[in-house]
């Protein structure tokens, strides 16, 4: 993920993310797979030991440090990839 993280669109798009962003964290963490965690696993682990990163116009869930549950998108509702 390290690698990902400082490579390629990822790089170039967090020099942005002050800006673009109302809500960024972080958490590190090490694990046996090199697949992805499923969302639950990394929700828990973030909320347990991540931190927010910083932004111009934080929301107030970004200052609360809250991570949503996942929810199955609103019909019609633009996701992003």
């Amino acid at each position: 993920m390290k690698a990902f993280m400082l490579a390629g669109a990822h790089r170039g798009v967090m020099r942005k993310l002050l800006n673009w962003c109302d809500e960024a964290a972080l958490v590190h963490w090490m694990q046996d797979s090199a697949l992805p965690p499923e969302w639950p696993e990394a929700r828990e682990k973030m909320q347990a030991t991540g931190r927010t990163s910083k932004v111009n116009h934080p929301s107030d869930d970004h200052q609360a440090f809250r991570i949503p549950e996942l929810r199955v998108p609103i019909s019609g509702e633009t996701k992003l990839k």
